[in-house]
């Protein structure tokens, strides 16, 4: 059994993603997370007795239990470069240094990470260089890669980097990351089964307004603005804040029930064009529909946004199985056409 800790837990997103891998042969000991709301969720989809704890940075290492895994999607942020001391010294005032901190403790097994694809390039390349010294002087080899969410069977172009470090004493001279096989999945394959509510839909004088956003922009050569999606197509990375559900319109015409059910300003617009649902948006992540979402939709847009494409975890988590049982994975974790719905409802929540 190997135990694991979820640290900058979210929604669980990488937990799940590793359960899932490793089956019964993992266990969660310890959960930080700071945000209140996300514990919610959390919670009503893990139901174990660990309890979820909150600011890591108040937390010592040694009330942390000992475990073999460490999983950690810590926000990036810019590294001090004061006299280049390297090490801890240059971790201080990040989230990454509690990683660090509970690294060096503990001494786990793999420590796993997750990130935007730009943190390669973050801050001149610095804060990935020195996120890989200073794992290497905790005696970790480190692996990283790129990989995007579409080629692992959910419809959304969402690119991030992945960072794997064994301890040395166990770690393989290489370690290959999953190679992803594009389905084929499209945004109609994680629509909603059946018509929505109309608080979902664009008012006219708000789509009105978006158009007149991206005109204004266009004319000074930029590209931001709304987008609506082709149903046969695939979604743009989801997330939260800004213009994240507008860079993801649909149109879909089975709105029967036009009744208000929110303060719009005006008419709903008669192109049928909404936001996805935030049971849409956990379909792009490759959460299973039986992943519950139970606070309110602000706070899972934020969630989903911030979370992880479960089925990238996975694949990643079989391949670290892999290591770990010292078995050899004959071929990647590919999904046919089709096979992709399965993540959305057959999948088991473990608890």
């Amino acid at each position: 059994m190997y135990r694991s800790v979820d640290l900058f837990a979210g929604i669980g997103g990488i937990r799940l993603g590793f359960d899932i891998a490793f089956k019964d042969l993992i266990k969660t000991v310890f959960v930080s997370e700071w945000d209140l709301k996300a514990q919610e969720t959390y919670r009503a989809n893990f139901q174990d007795p660990v309890e979820i704890h909150g600011d890591i940075t108040k937390i010592h290492a040694r009330e942390i239990p000992d475990h073999d895994i460490l999983l950690a999607g810590f926000p990036c942020q810019a590294f001090s470069l004061a006299g280049h001391k390297r090490g801890f010294d240059d971790a201080r005032g990040t989230l990454f240094f509690d990683v660090a901190r509970i690294a060096e403790y503990h001494k786990p097994k793999v420590v796993f990470c997750e990130n935007v694809k730009n943190f390669v390039n973050h801050d001149k390349g610095r804060t990935f260089k020195i996120i890989k010294t200073i794992l290497n002087d905790l005696g970790y080899v480190v692996f990283s890669k790129v990989l995007n969410s579409n080629d692992f069977g959910v419809p959304q172009n969402r690119e991030r980097i992945y960072i794997v470090a064994f301890r040395e004493d166990i770690a393989p001279v290489s370690f290959d990351f999953p190679v992803g096989t594009s389905s084929g999945s499209r945004i109609s394959d994680i629509l909603e089964e059946n018509e929505v509510s109309s608080k979902y839909y664009l008012s006219e004088r708000y789509l009105n307004s978006l158009r007149a956003h991206r005109r204004r922009h266009e004319s000074k050569g930029n590209g931001f603005g709304y987008e609506i999606r082709e149903n046969d197509g695939i979604a743009g990375a989801i997330v939260c804040g800004g213009m994240g559900r507008e860079r993801n319109l649909v149109i879909d015409k089975r709105l029967t029930d036009f009744t208000p059910v929110t303060n719009k300003s005006g008419p709903l617009n008669n192109e049928f064009v909404r936001t996805m649902t935030p049971r849409e948006w956990a379909r792009l992540q490759g959460f299973p529909d039986s992943f519950k979402l139970v606070v309110a939709d602000t706070h899972l847009y934020k969630q989903l946004g911030n979370s992880v494409t479960v089925p990238v975890i996975e694949a990643i988590a079989e391949h670290v199985k892999a290591i770990l049982e010292g078995s050899v994975i004959e071929k990647p974790l590919e999904l046919a056409r089709g096979e992709q719905m399965n993540l959305f409802g057959d999948i088991y929540v473990n608890g």
